[in-house]
């Protein structure tokens, strides 16, 4: 979502859903101006997309994109947005992104649920779960 381009429109949108009880979550970008534009618009929650940081090709793109994700988390808890993450996250690469403080969520739905056609969704839900809990301790 381009929420600095369609700050109006979602300014709005977010003032409907929040007089009607409901919070507001965007997935946006880990930028900078997307977040401030985020926090103008009256959203409580941030979902970052961690798209590029799932398709990076090598090493040096993945701790740039890393440390992309990290900035923006670190930005986004100092304006008082809650902050998820999500989007091509799966069991070889969710760890260094639960290991960002600060993040409550992460959407990695689609690989447990592709995982439990092999493992069955027990141990598919469990062996993601060991993952995230062994990385939020480092």
């Amino acid at each position: 979502l381009d929420v600095k381009k369609e700050l109006s429109r979602v300014a709005e949108g977010c003032q409907r859903l929040s007089e009607a009880g409901i919070r507001v979550s965007l997935f946006i970008d880990a930028d900078e101006e997307q977040l401030t534009a985020a926090k103008e618009s009256g959203a409580s929650f941030v979902e970052l997309h961690t798209g590029h940081y799932a398709d990076a090709k090598n090493a040096t793109m993945v701790n740039k994109e890393l440390n992309r994700i990290i900035n923006a988390v670190e930005f986004a808890l100092n304006t008082g947005l809650k902050v998820n993450a999500g989007h091509g996250l799966n069991y070889q690469n969710v760890q260094a992104i639960a290991a960002i403080p600060g993040i409550l969520e992460l959407n990695i739905g689609h690989s447990i649920v592709s995982q439990a056609v092999f493992s069955g969704l027990p141990s598919a839900v469990k062996e993601m779960k060991q993952l995230i809990v062994e990385a939020s301790s480092l």
